[in-house]
C-alpha cells in the first residue's frame, strides 16, 4: 500500500515532489488503482513509467537531431543483447538514483526491493550479448548515432536450476510474463519477411534480367523499442527488438467449422521465430529455425534502415557514407546478400553498384577461434529457405573464386579453401569477411590468431581489412552501480571523471601504498564479501565464510574455458584436506556459476562433477572449515552484479588460444580482483596493462598449445608425471564422487587420458603451481590489497567507451 506523500517541510528537492506525483500518478491513471490498493509490482511498474517518461522527452530530442543534423548512422545488429535490469542502469545515468530512492521511501518502499521485481531482460548467453549491452551504453554515453537491432525473444535463453543430484536443468525463461514498462510497441514499423518461394527472371526492354522471389510464406516482424540513455547527457539512443507476427491471426472458416488447434497452428508456427534464444540445433528442425531467426531480425532491419535513409534522400549513392552497419559475429552475416537483394530486386541497383554499397556498408566482428564455431549453413537448407540469397551467394562466390584465382595462379587449391561455398555448405565466415570493408579480432592475440592461422590466407589478399579492437566494458554498471562502496572511495580519492574517462583511475596508483587508503579498500572488500555471503547461501545454500579468498569462475560452460581443470584442482584440494585437516592453506570459498547449451552434454556432465564436488567438500567437517565450493545457479547480470564486487581471485583459465578475448576477467579486475590465468585473450593485455607481479600467469601459451599438438600430444605422458594428478583422476574413477553411478563421469575421464583437446592435463601441474603462489601471496594482506588497487588503478584502457571509440575512428569513420 502507497503511503500518502507527505506535506512540503520546507527545503527539500523539488525532483523527489515530482517523481513521487509521477508514481502516484501512474498508479492512478494508468493502472486505474487508489494508493490503498497497490502493491509492491505496482509501485514497481509506476516507478519505471516515471523513469521512461523522464527518457521519452530526450529520446525523441535524439532522434530528431539525428534528423536535423544529417548524421551518419550506426546499426548494431546482434542476435544477442544481454541487457540486464533497466531502472538502476535507468537512474545511474540520469543522475536520479538518489532522488528515486527518496521518493519511493517516502511513499512507503524501498528502492532495492523494487529494482529486485524486475526480471533480467536474458536476451543472451554471454559474452556477445553482454559486450553489445555495454557497446548501446557507451555509443549513447559518448553521443554516437547508434541503433541496436535483434529480436524480442519472448523467452531468454532459460533459467537454470540445478537438481538434487547437482544436474543442470532447464526451464523456461519468460521474462515477459507480465508487462515490460521499458519498451514501446512500434505496430506502425511492421515489415513482411519473406521464405521459401521460388525465384523468377524476367527480361525488360533493355534486355536487362529482372528477378522477383514469388510464392513465399511471409511473416511479420514488428517492432518494440527499448530507450538506451547515456550518462549525464541528454542522448537517448533506441535498441529496436523485432517480434514475429502471422500475417493473418487465424483460419475463421476452419475455426468455425471445429478446427480449433488448426485454425490457429499457422499462427503458432510463425511467431515460434521469435519464441526462444538459440533453439537446439540437433535436428534439423532446430537449423532451419536458427537460420530462420537469423534472416528474420536481419530482413527487419535492413527495410526499417531503408526506409529511414529513403525519406532523407533520394538516391543511393551516399549510403555508405551515412549508414553503417555492423555485424556482431556471424549470425547477421546473411544481411549482405539481403542489402543486395533489397537495392537490386527492389530499388533497382545493377550488381556492382549494389554489391560496391554493401561492402562499404557492412563491418564484420569476429569472435571466435575454434573452427566448429564458425557458422556454416547447408546449401540443400540455405537454398530451400532463402532461394534469391542462395542465388546471389552464389554469384558472390564465383567472382570471388576468380579474384583469388588471378591473385594467386599458382596455388589453384588455395580458392576451394576460401571458397564461400564449399563442400556442400555456405560458410558464413567467409562470406562476412568478403562482403564487408573492416573485419575486426577483440583482443590482441586474438587478432593475430586471425591474422596468422583462421584467416591467414584472407589477410594475404585483403592485407589493411583485419584489424583488432579489444572489447571493453561499461564501467557504469560494472563499477559506478554494482561496486557503490568501491565507486565513492574512488570518486572521494580522484574525482569523478573516471566514470566517463576511465583512465583518470591511473590516479590511485600513488594512494596504492597509503596504509589508510589500503584499510578503507579492505572494509569495502569485507562488506562486498559479506553481502555475497548472504547470495551464495540463498542461491546455492552454501554457508560461505566471508573472511576465506574468494575464488572465482564464472562465465558460459565450455571445455575450452576449462572449468573441468578448476575442478580437478578442488579434487586435488580436497584430498590434501582431507588426509591432513591442518594443513596450512588459505581458507577458499570457490564459487561457480554458467550455463551449459542444452544439448552440449559434457557442459553439462562438467556442472554435475562441480557439485558433486561441491557436496563432498561441503559435508565434510575436516575439510569445509578450509575449503567452500559453490554452484550459483542461473548466472545472470543482476547475480554478476553481486559477485564480482565480493570477488578476490578470478579465474581466468582457457586454453591459450581459444578465448578472443573475455570480458569477465575485466570486470573482475575493475572491482579489484586478481586474475589467475593463462596468456589468452584480453587476458594478455590485461597482465602487460596491471604489471607481472600483480596477476597469477600460468600454463603453455598459444604458441606452444599449437606446437604441442603439431608434435602429437599425448596426454597420458602428464599423468604418468604427476602423481598428484594421477591421484585425482584415480579418485574421480573410483566412483567417489558419485556413488550411486560409479560409471558417471567415465566419459570426462575417457576424454581426457584419450585426447584432453583443451590440454588440461599439461597446465595441470603449473595450475596447481600458481594457486600455491595465490596463497601466499593472499597471507601478505597489505601487498595483496596494493595489488587489488594496482589492478583498478590500471583498468582505465578496458573501458567500452575505448573500444567504442575506436570502433567510430578506425572503422566507422564517423
Amino acid at each position: 500500500m502507497l503511503q500518502s506523500p507527505r506535506p512540503d517541510t520546507g527545503r527539500r528537492s523539488t525532483r523527489i515532489d515530482a517523481l513521487k506525483r509521477a508514481i502516484v500518478d501512474h498508479v492512478t491513471y494508468t493502472l486505474a488503482l487508489d494508493q490503498t490498493s497497490a502493491n509492491e509490482r505496482d509501485v514497481y511498474m509506476s516507478t519505471a513509467w516515471s523513469v521512461r517518461d523522464r527518457l521519452a522527452e530526450r529520446w525523441a530530442a535524439t532522434q530528431s537531431a539525428y534528423r536535423r543534423d544529417d548524421v551518419k548512422r550506426v546499426y548494431y545488429l546482434s542476435l544477442e543483447f544481454l541487457m540486464g535490469r533497466a531502472l538502476g542502469n535507468a537512474l545511474i545515468n540520469l543522475g536520479l538514483d538518489g532522488a528515486t530512492a527518496e521518493a519511493v521511501a517516502e511513499l512507503g518502499y524501498d528502492l532495492e526491493v523494487l529494482e529486485e521485481r524486475e526480471p533480467d531482460a536474458g536476451l543472451g548467453n554471454g559474452g556477445l550479448g553482454r559486450l553489445a549491452a555495454c557497446y548501446l551504453d557507451s555509443m549513447a554515453t559518448l553521443e554516437i548515432p547508434g541503433y541496436g537491432y535483434g529480436i524480442r525473444y519472448e523467452h531468454g535463453i532459460f533459467r537454470q536450476r540445478i537438481d538434487a543430484d547437482g544436474r543442470q536443468v532447464e526451464m523456461p525463461d519468460n521474462w515477459l510474463r507480465d508487462d515490460n514498462p521499458w519498451e514501446i510497441a512500434r505496430p506502425d514499423r511492421t515489415y513482411p519477411v519473406k521464405f521459401y518461394g521460388r525465384v523468377v527472371g524476367e527480361k525488360d526492354s533493355e534486355g536487362r534480367v529482372h528477378f522477383s522471389w514469388v510464392d513465399t510464406s511471409d511473416v511479420l516482424a514488428m517492432a518494440y523499442d527499448t530507450p538506451i540513455p547515456g550518462y549525464c547527457n541528454h542522448t537517448v539512443n533506441t535498441l529496436r527488438l523485432w517480434a514475429a507476427k502471422a500475417t493473418e491471426e487465424f483460419d475463421l472458416e476452419g475455426f468455425i467449422r471445429g478446427n480449433y488447434i488448426a485454425a490457429v497452428e499457422a499462427k503458432t508456427q510463425t511467431e515460434t521465430i521469435s519464441k526462444v534464444l538459440y533453439p537446439p540445433d540437433d535436428t534439423g528442425a532446430g537449423k532451419e529455425l536458427r537460420l530462420k531467426q537469423q534472416y528474420f531480425f536481419v530482413s527487419a532491419t535492413l527495410q526499417d534502415i531503408l526506409l529511414r535513409y529513403k525519406r532523407e534522400r533520394k538516391t543511393f549513392t551516399d549510403f555508405p557514407d551515412k549508414v553503417q552497419v555492423q555485424l556482431n559475429d556471424t549470425h547477421p552475416a546473411v544481411a549482405i546478400p539481403e542489402l543486395m537483394r533489397l537495392l537490386m530486386d527492389e530499388e533497382g541497383l545493377e550488381w556492382d553498384d549494389a554489391f560496391d554499397i554493401a561492402r562499404r556498408t557492412f563491418a564484420y566482428t569476429n569472435h571466435t577461434v575454434l573452427p566448429e564455431a564458425l557458422e556454416a549453413w547447408g546449401v540443400d537448407l540455405f537454398s530451400r529457405l532463402l532461394p534469391r540469397h542462395y542465388d546471389l551467394v552464389r554469384e558472390i562466390d564465383r567472382r570471388f573464386r576468380d579474384r583469388v584465382a588471378g591473385a594467386f595462379p599458382e596455388d589453384p587449391a588455395r580458392v576451394e579453401r576460401m571458397a564461400i561455398i564449399s563442400g556442400g555448405q555456405v560458410r558464413m565466415a567467409h562470406l562476412a569477411i568478403v562482403g564487408s570493408h573492416t573485419v575486426n579480432g577483440v583482443a590482441a592475440l586474438h587478432t593475430q590468431i586471425l591474422r596468422e592461422r583462421i584467416f591467414r590466407e584472407f589477410d594475404e589478399l585483403y592485407p589493411d581489412r583485419i584489424t583488432s579492437v579489444t572489447n571493453g566494458v561499461t564501467q557504469r554498471r560494472w563499477l559506478l552501480k554494482s561496486n557503490p562502496g568501491l565507486a565513492e572511495l574512488i570518486t572521494e580519492t580522484v574525482g569523478d571523471g573516471w566514470v566517463v574517462d576511465l583512465p583518470q583511475l591511473r590516479g590511485l596508483e600513488e594512494h596504492a601504498a597509503d596504509t589508510v587508503f589500503r584499510e578503507r579498500w579492505r572494509a569495502i572488500k569485507a562488506a562486498n564479501k559479506a553481502a555475497l555471503a548472504k547470495v551464495v547461501l540463498a542461491e546455492a545454500g552454501v554457508k560461505m565464510d566471508p573472511h576465506a579468498l574468494v575464488d572465482v569462475q564464472v562465465k558460459r560452460m565450455h571445455e575450452y574455458k576449462r572449468q573441468l581443470l578448476n575442478a580437478l584442482r578442488l579434487v586435488d584440494l580436497y584430498l590434501r584436506l582431507r588426509d591432513d585437516p591442518a594443513l596450512d592453506v588459505v581458507p577458499r570459498a570457490v564459487l561457480f556459476g554458467g550455463k551449459a547449451a542444452p544439448t552440449y552434454w559434457t557442459a553439462k556432465l562438467i556442472i554435475q562433477l562441480i557439485n558433486a564436488v561441491a557436496a563432498k567438500a561441503n559435508a565434510d567437517p575436516a575439510v569445509s572449515p578450509k575449503l567452500q565450493v559453490a554452484f550459483l545457479p542461473d548466472y545472470r547480470v543482476s547475480l554478476a552484479e553481486r559477485i564480482f564486487p565480493g570477488s578476490d581471485l578470478s579465474e581466468q583459465i582457457s586454453t591459450a588460444g581459444y578465448e578472443a578475448s573475455g570480458t569477465g576477467n575485466m570486470k573482475f579486475a575493475l572491482n579489484g580482483a586478481l586474475t589467475i590465468g593463462t596468456l589468452d585473450g584480453a587476458n594478455v593485455e590485461i597482465a602487460e596493462a596491471v604489471g607481472p607481479d600483480n596477476v597469477f600467469i600460468f600454463g603453455l601459451t598459444a604458441e606452444q598449445v599449437a606446437a604441442s599438438k603439431a608434435a602429437g600430444y599425448d596426454p597420458r605422458r602428464f599423468v604418468e608425471a604427476s602423481p598428484r594428478l594421477r591421484r585425482v583422476l584415480d579418485f574421480i574413477s573410483s566412483g567417489a564422487l558419485s556413488a550411486d553411478n560409479p560409471g558417471l563421469f567415465r566419459p570426462l575421464l575417457d576424454s581426457l587420458l584419450n585426447d584432453d583437446r583443451f590440454m588440461l592435463l599439461a597446465d595441470f601441474d603449473a595450475y596447481v603451481a600458481a594457486q600455491d603462489a595465490v596463497d601466499a601471496a593472499y597471507r601478505d594482506r597489505e601487498a595483496w590489497t596494493r595489488s587489488a588497487i594496482l589492478n583498478v588503478a590500471r583498468c582505465g584502457f578496458f573501458s567500452s567507451d575505448r573500444s567504442v571509440r575506436e570502433y567510430a575512428e578506425r572503422i566507422w569513420k564517423l
